[in-house]
């Protein structure tokens, strides 16, 4: 958990480098109206204290011939946290598996999948994921396409919040 207080200029810093991670210092420096060496500084005290959790590219699946996307939903038959931890390393362990989410309601988890094609998700589906101890269910449906994927977090909206409660 972050411990470090955020003030404007350091959410000013976050959220130009969510939009844009590759940028050089200066011109962060710039983007947020203080000089290089302390942009770079709260830089470091911000990945220190948690708030950035790493750097890396945005890659098109499709341009590597990932045509399939499927979100799975996965029910299991015990929801102790021993079998709700076991679940969580295997999905660590899958590598079409991108994302994995522990939801309440009638679904617990929600499984983002990337595949080349249908039949190399289906035989990850039947040959791993089916017959995963623990799976009593498993529902997918498959992305047709995609309307908005946005990274992070609504940086406006944390800054009318913070507006209001001034």
């Amino acid at each position: 958990m972050p411990s470090h207080k955020l003030d404007e200029i350091d959410r000013k810093i976050l959220a130009e480098l969510q939009a844009d991670g590759r940028m050089t210092n200066v011109e962060l420096a710039k983007r947020v109206g203080i000089s290089a060496p302390p942009c770079l500084r709260r830089v470091r005290t911000l990945e220190e204290s948690g708030y950035i959790k790493g750097y890396h590219a945005v890659v098109d699946a499709r341009a590597l011939n990932f045509e399939v996307q499927v979100f799975a939903m996965v029910g299991l038959q015990s929801q102790a946290e021993v079998d709700l931890s076991k679940f969580e390393a295997k999905c660590q362990e899958w590598p079409l598996v991108r994302e994995c989410h522990m939801l309440n309601g009638e679904v617990d988890f929600i499984l983002k999948c990337v595949a080349p094609d249908l039949s190399t998700f289906q035989s990850f589906l039947t040959g791993e994921l089916l017959s995963t101890e623990n799976v009593a269910s498993v529902k997918t449906s498959l992305v047709i396409r995609c309307a908005k994927d946005e990274p992070g977090v609504p940086f406006e909206v944390l800054e009318a919040r913070l507006a209001q409660n001034a």
